[in-house]
């Protein structure tokens, strides 16, 4: 009758894994599951911010064609009733599940999680969410501040317990009811760490001792970097300990310390995350779904931790959009599983050493968007593929805009297609991220401008050999971009300039770029 899928998506998490090669932060369970699945290791996003990429990847749909990049619009309302990945899999015969953040709460989800068309039964909400930015970081002196920095003894939290670990025991009682009903579920679990604040319980801080924690490989600001494209971390600014600070705007920087403090606090709320994932996998062995559940592990877009003199996300490097994808389909990925085998033994973090975890064999470097996962969890399900989305589709309610990744599955078909990618973009797959600013220099809400303030779209091409952006004017009204005014221009030589920090936009040929993006 089909797969159960529970799919995990994380807020905010770049690929600071043990099963990405990094080897700093402690992982283990996150690497578990990727030794047992087809792992990805360049996906990216549509745009690196939380509501915007949501609403693409769970319709299918680009936000050109959603329409948002902000906040605060409705897709349905705003751009057409689109289809979503839950609300095929609800018609198809599947309860559907929502727990914690999977659609952006809000207006741009009709402040319901898209209930009842995408999801069976109300989304479940963690009570202990409303306090995240409260004052519950206890600094030096003893008194409370909402910092950016927050780790914490969890029962002196609201209610002695965080929001993550809120919602890996309610879905773990949701697979414990799908089983005993018999029911064939889609259950999206959505984390809310390693988003800020950097809030977690303080012991995963003793994992990661400051002196080992280096600042990121290019902590400056790109000497040929556009203005246009350089995001000024308003967000962490607002925080108390950020503020106190004093930082100027936009390009600081901040203290060394602190930036170091901040990537130690990020790889601690990482390993957190990684407790709660290991937790929820353990459970889909002990009640014996392992064998009949593909599991789908990605994030919303990355986050900058100092390259580029940059934090969070808010930008089209691939820092900000690239996303750690893997998936674990039982049968095809493993070897097919008894029903009380374990596959997810929980793997204590404080305890596991690293690189005790065995490398799966399944592995993708192809370039692949976030945008393909409705049609490729549609395939790998059984159900019939969702058609291809015509030119323009606001009218239609039931398409995709991202082609199905399964054919990448098979790592014996990995081979690069042609000696020089540009002449065979045909062959040769690509992600496209954009990013809206409201003018060409930093501002106050160069980071999240509304819709009514976006003067100009940043529309980025990623290629397994270059990501080459061009900044063009952009009609909020009409929601139309002028590529015949283009106010700057970003091209990256990746195998050279890995951390993309050499901007050669100005004095290489690009022409053979920009007419791909147009089409």
């Amino acid at each position: 009758d089909g797969m159960n899928i529970l799919f995990i998506v994380v807020d905010d998490l770049r690929p600071v894994l043990g099963c990405y090669g990094d080897k700093l932060v402690k992982s283990p369970n996150i690497d578990q599951l990727a030794s047992q699945s087809v792992v990805f290791s360049n996906a990216y996003a549509q745009q690196a911010v939380c509501a915007p990429s949501r609403v693409s990847f769970l319709t299918g749909r680009r936000p050109d064609t959603t329409r948002l990049y902000d906040f605060y619009s409705y897709w349905r309302v705003h751009a057409g009733n689109y289809s979503t990945m839950p609300q095929y899999f609800k018609e198809n015969g599947y309860v559907t599940l929502s727990v914690g953040k999977v659609f952006h709460p809000g207006v741009s989800s009709n402040y319901s999680d898209d209930y009842p068309y995408s999801w069976s039964i109300p989304p479940f909400h963690p009570s202990t969410e409303k306090y995240e930015n409260d004052k519950t970081c206890r600094g030096k002196d003893g008194k409370l501040y909402a910092n950016l920095l927050c780790p914490v003894n969890v029962t002196e939290m609201p209610s002695g317990t965080l929001p993550d670990i809120q919602s890996t025991e309610e879905a773990i009682r949701l697979l414990n009811v799908m089983k005993s009903k018999k029911q064939k579920f889609f259950l999206a679990v959505g984390y809310h760490k390693p988003h800020i604040p950097l809030r977690y319980p303080q012991e995963f801080l003793k994992l990661y001792p400051l002196e080992n924690i280096t600042l990121a490989p290019d902590p400056w600001v790109p000497e040929k970097l556009p203005s246009v494209a350089y995001n000024p971390w308003t967000d962490i600014r607002q925080r108390d300990d950020v503020e106190a600070l004093n930082v100027s705007f936009p390009y600081g920087p901040l203290p060394d310390d602190f930036q170091r403090q901040i990537r130690q606090n990020y790889y601690a709320a990482v390993s957190y995350l990684d407790m709660q994932v290991g937790l929820l996998l353990n459970a889909l062995d002990d009640i014996g779904l392992s064998n009949s559940t593909i599991v789908v592990f990605t994030a919303d877009h990355g986050w900058s931790l100092g390259e580029h003199g940059e934090w969070a996300k808010y930008s089209n490097f691939d820092v900000a959009t690239r996303v750690p994808l893997m998936f674990y389909v039982p049968g095809v990925t493993t070897s097919s599983v008894g029903q009380r085998e374990r596959v997810f033994p929980y793997l204590d973090p404080f305890s596991h050493i690293s690189g005790l975890v065995p490398q799966g064999k399944w592995r993708s470097k192809k370039v692949v968007e976030l945008v393909s996962l409705f049609s490729t969890l549609a395939e790998l399900a059984g159900l019939q593929l969702p058609p291809t989305c015509p030119e323009t589709s606001f009218h239609v309610a039931l398409c995709t805009e991202g082609a199905s990744i399964v054919r990448y599955f098979n790592a014996s078909e990995e081979k690069d297609e042609c000696d020089e990618p540009y002449r065979c973009f045909d062959e040769e797959p690509v992600a496209f991220s954009q990013y809206p600013r409201p003018a060409d220099t930093p501002q106050w809400n160069s980071d999240k401008p509304k819709l009514k303030d976006i003067r100009i779209m940043g529309y980025s091409m990623r290629t397994s050999d270059y990501r080459y952006t061009v900044w063009v004017q952009f009609n909020p009204n009409n929601f139309s971009a002028n590529f015949e005014d283009i106010h700057a221009g970003e091209l990256y030589m990746v195998e050279t300039d890995p951390n993309q920090d050499c901007n050669v936009y100005n004095s290489t040929s690009h022409g053979h770029f920009l007419k791909k993006i147009l089409c």
